[in-house]
C-alpha cells in the first residue's frame, strides 16, 4: 500500500508540474498579445501627434559626466559626492526659460570659483546669488541668453568645510592641491616667497585648476564678490568662431583697446587691474584676479605647471623678469598676463573694464574732490574713462572690491562719484537676491526694516551685523 500510494503521489506531482507549464506559457502568450495590441494602439496615437511634440515627450537628456567630474569623486569618496552632478535649477514665478531663435543645439559653458581656504565671511551669500544671477543670464532666464551653464566650486583641501556648503546650492565640488607644491619649485626667490604673496599665497594658483575643466568649451573663473548682469554670450560667440575670430562680428563687445589688432583665435578674455600697476604704461599690467574667461585645455594647464615649476621670478622684475612686482604678481594676477602677454601675445583679448568686472574704481592717481578727478590716468593715456560714470545700464558684470560686499548693508546713500554706482550694483545684488528667494516660495521682501526698498527687507540695521542671511535649507538648485 505504501508503495502503491508513493507511485500515485509521483503520478500526481507530474501532473501538477505539466499543468504549471502549460500555465505558465498560457500566461507568457497573453501578455505578448496585450503587449503587441498596445504598441498598435500607440502607434495609431502618435500618427496624429506632430513630429516635433513627440521628439520632446521622448527627449532624453543623459547626464554630463566629464573627466574631471569623475576625478572629483574619486578624491572626496563616493559618498561626499553622491551628488556630483549639480541639480537642473528651476525657475521661479514668472521666469519662464527663453530660447534665442538662433541657436540650434544649446552650448553649455562652465562657471567656476575657487575656494583656497575658510575665512570670516560666509561664502554662501554670494555663491548663492553670483549662481541666480548666472542662471537669469543663461537660457533658463529671462534676459534672452542662449548658453546654458554648469557651477563649479574649485577649492584647495584647506577649504573643504565651507566648500561643501555650496553642493547643496547646486555648485559640483571638485578638490584641488596647488598646481605646483612650494618645495618643487626650482626658482629660489619664488620658493621662499609665494606663501606670503597676496591674499591667498600659493593656494591662489588653485584657480588655473579650471583650465582643466575640458568638458566645456569655455569656461568662466569669477570670484565670489561678482555678479552677471547681462548675458555674455557675445564673448561666448567670439571664442567659440575659433580660428574665424579676426572675421568675427564683435561689434556688441566692448574691448579695452579698440585699436589692437585682433587675434585669430581667443583663447582667454580678461580686465586689467590698473590701480594695481601704476600710471607708468597701459601694457603688462595686472589682470584682475576675479574675472576670467578661458578656452579650457590640457596643454595650456601643463605650460602654466612647468612656468611656476621653474620659477623664473626676478626680484624687482617679475616673471620672466618682465612683468613687474606688484600686490599678488607671483601668483594669479601675475602669471595670466605673463603667458598672455609675455609668451602667447595676441591670442588674448582685454575687455573694458567699466562694462566686464566693474569695480568703479577712480581711474587716476589722486583723489577725486567734489566728482572732480585729478592726477594722472592709471592706464597710462592722457584722458581715461571714469568707470564710475558708466550707466548701470551699460554693465554686464560687476565686482563688489571697492563698493565692499552687498551683505554689509552699506547704503552707499551719500551724493558723490564714489558712491552713485555702487548704491546702483549693490541694489541688483539684492534683487536677485529676492528674485533667488522668490523662486524657492518665499518672500520677495525680507522682514529687515533698514532702507526696505533698497535692500528688500534683507537688512536689519547698518553694517555686517545688520544683515539677514539666508536661511537654510536652500530651495532647489
Amino acid at each position: 500500500m505504501k508503495i502503491r500510494r508513493k507511485h500515485e503521489s509521483r503520478r500526481f506531482l507530474a501532473l501538477n508540474a505539466k499543468s504549471l507549464v502549460l500555465g505558465c506559457v498560457a500566461m507568457v502568450v497573453m501578455l505578448y498579445v496585450v503587449f503587441f495590441a498596445k504598441v498598435i494602439e500607440m502607434s495609431k496615437v502618435r500618427e496624429k501627434i506632430p513630429d516635433s511634440a513627440y521628439l520632446r515627450e521622448n527627449l532624453d537628456i543623459p547626464a554630463d559626466h566629464g573627466d574631471h567630474d569623475q576625478l572629483a569623486i574619486d578624491r572626496l569618496g563616493e559618498n561626499e559626492q553622491a551628488r556630483e552632478v549639480a541639480p537642473v535649477a528651476v525657475t521661479g514665478a514668472g521666469d519662464e526659460p527663453k530660447k534665442n531663435a538662433e541657436a540650434t543645439e544649446t552650448t553649455t559653458i562652465g562657471f567656476a570659483v575657487t575656494i583656497t581656504g575658510c575665512g570670516k565671511d560666509p561664502i554662501t551669500e554670494g555663491a548663492a546669488v553670483l549662481k541666480r544671477s548666472i542662471h537669469l543670464a543663461s537660457t533658463h532666464g529671462n534676459l534672452g541668453g542662449k548658453y546654458d551653464y554648469k557651477m563649479y566650486a574649485i577649492y584647495h583641501p584647506s577649504g573643504l568645510e565651507c566648500a561643501k556648503t555650496l553642493e547643496s546650492l547646486g555648485y559640483t565640488l571638485v578638490e584641488r592641491e596647488t598646481p605646483v607644491a612650494v618645495k618643487d619649485i626650482e626658482g629660489e626667490y619664488l620658493r621662499s616667497k609665494i606663501e606670503k604673496n597676496g591674499c591667498c599665497g600659493e593656494k591662489e594658483l588653485v584657480k588655473l585648476e579650471a583650465y582643466t575643466l575640458t568638458q566645456h568649451p569655455v569656461v568662466v573663473h569669477l570670484d565670489l564678490d561678482t555678479l552677471i548682469l547681462q548675458p555674455l554670450d557675445g564673448l561666448f560667440d567670439w571664442m567659440l568662431a575659433g580660428d574665424q575670430a579676426k572675421s568675427f562680428d564683435s561689434s556688441s563687445t566692448t574691448v579695452q583697446w579698440p585699436e589692437d589688432d585682433v587675434p585669430q583665435k581667443i583663447n582667454a578674455f580678461f580686465t586689467r587691474d590698473y590701480n594695481m600697476g601704476g600710471a607708468k604704461k597701459k601694457r603688462l599690467k595686472p589682470v584682475q584676479g576675479g574675472f576670467l574667461v578661458l578656452r579650457p585645455d590640457m596643454k595650456v594647464y601643463d605650460e602654466f605647471v612647468e612656468i611656476i615649476r621653474k620659477g623664473h621670478f626676478t626680484d624687482g622684475g617679475g616673471w620672466g623678469g618682465v612683468t613687474g612686482v606688484f600686490y599678488g604678481s607671483m601668483t594669479f594676477q601675475g602669471i595670466i598676463p605673463y603667458f598672455y602677454d609675455v609668451l602667447h601675445p595676441g591670442t588674448a583679448v582685454e575687455l573694458n573694464h567699466c562694462v566686464f568686472n566693474q569695480m568703479a574704481d577712480n581711474p587716476r592717481n589722486e583723489r577725486t574732490v567734489n566728482d572732480v578727478v585729478h592726477g594722472k590716468c592709471m592706464t597710462g593715456e592722457d584722458d581715461c574713462e571714469d568707470c564710475r560714470s558708466r550707466p548701470l545700464e551699460e554693465v554686464f558684470t560687476a565686482h563688489f572690491t571697492l563698493c565692499q560686499k552687498p551683505w554689509w548693508c552699506l547704503p552707499q546713500d551719500q551724493d558723490m562719484i564714489q558712491q552713485r554706482l555702487c548704491r546702483k550694483l549693490h541694489h541688483q545684488w539684492y534683487r536677485i537676491r529676492s528674485d533667488l528667494e522668490e523662486s524657492w516660495g518665499r518672500s520677495v521682501m525680507g522682514e529687515g526694516d533698514y532702507q526696505k526698498d533698497h535692500f528688500y527687507g534683507h537688512c536689519k540695521s547698518h553694517g555686517q551685523k545688520g544683515y539677514i542671511y539666508i536661511q537654510e535649507p536652500f530651495g532647489v538648485p
